[in-house]
């Protein structure tokens, strides 16, 4: 098979991202705006929107089982093999959730199989980061491994615009009726197209040099997982902790921000679509940006530095995001899709430049996942409880909070850049 030029390999590591990352969001909005009512619909509208948040957490439970489970292959088959399968487990989850029926027709089945196929997406995009963020950087030139890694760290960005896109669209030509008794199914039936597109993308690529030659000189490890945690433990709950402020910032404004604006704040949804829609632009400029300063002047300089800013704006969440206003609104949103792109960045070299070849697949994944969970599993569930209980501002301290915990352990961890 002809060598893939890194430009192929950029691309591909880019397009598993977007599409793995399109399905879990169509989800994440899903959750939001009408899952509660088709799965859930015995309970008060408060409690239904809690409980398809907590279907919502449940995936980030299953993704570091599908990094190590993924891991494990990538770190002995190899990369590419194994992130096609973590694509392909991911689209069939999200097919059959977009075909399956609701609460009442399959009564208590229905939320039991919702749980199912939702742990199924996890387990598929738990084996794809990991693998993606590898991709490009283990085929990066030299001194521009921050720079190669963006690349999966863009696919969120887009991944995210067209789950906006297509949510956005079907509130334009659909009833409130039509929505949601069949509409909001069309995005999870579609992204099989997508799947496929990404699966012949990942069909053409050879396998990484790094691995390539770990696997010739023998340089790996019968169980990944166990040399992992018994050498790399530390990296792997530091890089974890520094992840919480992407997660944490993205889910809250993607995920809680679209709840609460529609349902305490009486905003449209479309506009907050819109207002989505032009904040996922500012994640996506932020990406590139600091993906090259990170090259330059550093890994730990860019995230301190961007972390720090995302403490300062848990503060002003109260007053811009509860105005009401089209406009405070669409600036607090860019503001925190701007940083989570900035913290997010980096992360897809710095996270595999922590670990070995032999064990950085599960490495980096396993950190990547964990992050996750300390990060985005709850935050909708809890934003929102936090808000029943304290107001908005309670919200902002949270948000405040989790970027703290990544500052402090970027802080601790080494600098790679030019290692």
């Amino acid at each position: 098979m002809k060598k893939a030029s890194t430009s192929q390999i950029a691309f591909a590591s880019f397009i598993g991202t977007a599409i793995e990352f399109y399905d879990f969001y169509i989800y994440a909005m899903a959750s939001a705006l009408v899952i509660g009512q088709v799965f859930f619909p015995a309970s008060d509208p408060a409690v239904q929107t809690l409980n398809a948040f907590l279907t919502f957490g449940l995936a980030f439970i299953a993704r570091p089982f599908g990094a190590i489970l993924f891991g494990h292959f990538g770190d002995k088959v190899g990369r590419k093999t194994t992130l096609a399968a973590s694509l392909l487990v991911m689209g069939i989850s999200t097919l059959l959730i977009g075909l399956l029926p609701g609460y009442d027709t399959l009564g208590f089945w229905a939320p039991l199989l919702l749980c199912v196929l939702r742990f199924g997406q996890g387990i598929g995009l738990g084996g794809e980061w990991g693998g993606a963020a590898l991709l490009a950087t283990e085929h990066a030139p030299e001194g521009k491994r921050g720079w190669y890694g963006m690349f999966p760290q863009l696919g969120p960005s887009v991944g995210f615009l067209l789950a906006t896109l297509s949510f956005l669209g079907l509130s334009f030509f659909l009833s409130d009726v039509q929505f949601k008794s069949w509409g909001w199914r069309l995005p999870f039936i579609l992204s099989a197209l997508l799947v496929g597109v990404g699966l012949y993308v990942r069909f053409k690529l050879t396998e990484t040099p790094a691995f390539a030659k770990a696997l010739a000189n023998q340089a790996i490890h019968v169980m990944p997982v166990k040399a992992l945690l018994k050498t790399h433990l530390k990296p792997v709950l530091l890089g974890a902790m520094a992840m919480v402020v992407c997660y944490n910032l993205f889910y809250t404004a993607a995920v809680f921000c679209l709840s609460y604006g529609t349902k305490q704040l009486g905003m449209a949804r479309q506009d907050l679509l819109l207002m989505l829609c032009v904040a996922v632009v500012f994640m996506a400029v932020a990406t590139p940006i600091s993906a090259w300063l990170s090259d330059r002047y550093g890994r730990r300089p860019v995230l301190l530095i961007s972390g720090l800013l995302a403490v300062m704006l848990g503060f002003a969440m109260s007053p811009l995001m509860g105005s009401t206003s089209i406009v405070t609104v669409t600036v607090f949103l860019s503001l925190a899709l701007f940083l989570m792109g900035a913290t997010f960045a980096p992360m897809g070299a710095y996270l595999p430049e922590q670990f070995p070849v032999a064990v950085r697949y599960t490495g980096a994944g396993l950190a990547y996942q964990l992050g996750g969970i300390l990060g985005a599993s709850f935050a909708p569930s809890v934003s929102q409880w936090l808000a029943i209980t304290g107001g908005l501002s309670w919200v902002g301290y949270y948000v405040s909070a989790m970027a703290a915990i990544s500052v402090l352990a970027v802080f601790v961890m080494r600098e790679t850049a030019h290692t």
